[in-house]
């Protein structure tokens, strides 16, 4: 075997090896991955019952509902267009309240409704990193 042909070699083997290690880490991140869904998506097409998503939006005016328990929260995600029910049973973050944006994650039930494992708060909306707000402001985009 001639140098070229085992230098063409170790660079097949070695592509084999990249190609499968990519294959391994992908059908790993598979299960774990966490897919983004706003009300208006499930309204306009059946979301997945058997996997772990998200649901973000923004918290509806006057939907925040305690229950007996001290720890149950019901709620209505919107993002304008539609609306989602969320029922979550565990200590809500600070940042959570009425109108502010939040993302939840957690199952879909049958019925459209949504059973929330985990809330995530999200800060003020209007809040950009200040290197993005002076790039607007140099270019006169930055809504007043």
């Amino acid at each position: 075997m001639t140098a070229k042909n085992q230098r063409m070699l170790l660079v097949a083997l070695a592509l084999g090896a990249v190609a499968l290690a990519a294959l391994l880490a992908l059908s790993a991140l598979k299960d774990q991955a966490a897919f983004f869904y706003a009300p208006s998506d499930v309204a306009r097409r059946a979301p997945p019952l058997d996997r772990a998503v998200r649901l973000g939006g923004m918290v509806a005016a006057g939907s925040v509902r305690r229950a007996a328990d001290g720890v149950t929260v019901h709620f209505t995600v919107t993002d304008g267009r539609a609306t989602t029910p969320v029922t979550y049973a565990g200590i809500v973050p600070d940042l959570f309240r009425e109108k502010s944006g939040v993302v939840a994650e957690g199952r879909f039930l049958p019925g459209g409704g949504f059973v929330a494992t985990n809330l995530l708060a999200k800060h003020d909306e209007r809040y950009m990193p200040p290197q993005v707000a002076g790039a607007m402001h140099e270019t006169r985009t930055l809504a007043q």
